[in-house]
């Protein structure tokens, strides 16, 4: 034999085999409705160890972990079937749907909105996006903006969560699992670093930066070019690294900010688009204490925990693939106090209107023990 026909004969297999798993799917659907009837789970985890300890048992041992694959994907193809026909909703969809029906069809054109930093700050130029009129409340920290929002003290708040070429803002994935709130849409913004220093400072003066974490990361090529000599200080914010380069009686300082910094703190520009990238953007979220959805949201974010056992996370996963949901985002932060236990954050690219959206809040939230679902929303771009 040949090639084709080794093809050929794969091929006869594959038909047979199609043929099979619609007729197995169809037999899923009628247990579905047994279920429904007799008000059983969907889930029966006893059988499904049993069957796949009888199917694995009966394939040749360099065969079995394939088996155990094959079909433990396949339960959970025939689970999400199931529950597509069942659909029970769960109080979180319920709450959701209340949220479409009753948030105003018109984002708030203005409103009380915490951000980290002081004035020139990247987060008051997405705010500034997102909102045509803010009244801006400066928070010191990002803790500061989240219990802001959950103390009553402001309606929304603005906070980076990842930036294209120095990835993930860590502290704010961390703050997510500590903070009850809730994503109300999200901002792309292009960020171009300068370097600045007070008027009469030269480059060749400048013996330390200061800067936000993020910005010394996205500017690590130019500077390398000024030598290990220069000091590097971390701050709170980028508008907060001019502000005390402005009020600093040192003239070897400089500041990687805004160019918006120079004429509020009366700075000059050593150098512009400092950055690695000039491709360079941070993704802000705009949240709030109430769930609010507004009309045309079709990203979703939420949080879970798994199993701390191997497969999990690829169970998982197949539920996405299986209703067609992309996931755009997918990171994973260490429980606090849990040793080696994550929980993971995604980012879900479906309409909130869709069967596939309404499918998988009401499987995980009903089937997973952590689940949090952190809002529906829109980017603007």
């Amino acid at each position: 034999m040949d090639l084709k026909d080794y093809r050929q004969e794969i091929d006869a297999i594959d038909d047979q085999l199609v043929d099979l798993f619609h007729r197995r799917m169809e037999v899923a659907a009628e247990i579905a409705a047994y279920k429904k009837e007799k008000g059983l789970p969907v889930l029966d985890a006893g059988r499904e160890r049993e069957k796949i300890k009888d199917l694995t048992g009966k394939m040749p041992p360099e065969l079995r972990n394939y088996t155990s694959v094959l079909y433990s994907s396949l339960f959970e193809l025939s689970r999400s079937y199931q529950n597509r026909q069942l659909l029970r909703y769960t109080e979180l969809y319920n709450r959701i749907a209340d949220a479409i029906e009753h948030t105003t069809p018109l984002f708030p054109q203005d409103a009380t909105v915490a951000i980290c930093g002081v004035e020139g700050a990247f987060a008051q130029i997405a705010c500034e996006k997102l909102f045509p009129r803010p009244f801006l409340l400066y928070i010191n920290s990002f803790e500061g903006v989240f219990s802001a929002i959950e103390s009553g003290l402001c309606q929304y708040g603005v906070v980076p969560l990842e930036n294209s070429t120095a990835g993930s803002v860590k502290k704010i994935y961390d703050l997510m699992i500590s903070h009850r709130f809730s994503i109300v849409r999200s901002a792309r913004l292009k960020v171009d670093h300068n370097l600045l220093a007070k008027p009469g400072t030269r480059l060749e003066d400048v013996k330390e930066i200061f800067s936000h974490e993020q910005a010394i990361g996205q500017c690590a090529q130019f500077l390398k070019t000024l030598g290990p000599e220069v000091k590097l200080t971390v701050c709170e914010n980028t508008a907060m690294a001019a502000k005390l380069v402005a009020q600093s009686e040192r003239r070897d300082v400089a500041a990687i900010c805004s160019r918006n910094c120079m004429e509020l703190y009366g700075l000059k520009c050593l150098r512009s688009a400092i950055q690695d990238s000039g491709n360079n953007y941070t993704r802000f979220i705009c949240i709030s204490k109430n769930l609010e959805i507004y009309p045309g949201a079709d990203r979703t974010s939420i949080m879970l925990a798994t199993a701390h056992k191997p497969g999990a996370l690829y169970k998982l996963l197949a539920r996405f693939y299986a209703l067609g949901i992309n996931i755009t985002k997918l990171e994973s932060r260490p429980i606090p106090d849990r040793d080696f236990e994550f929980m993971f954050y995604f980012d879900l690219e479906t309409s909130i209107y869709s069967q596939e959206f309404v499918q998988i809040i009401c499987e995980l939230s009903a089937s997973c023990e952590e689940f949090t679902y952190l809002g529906s929303y829109s980017e603007v771009v």
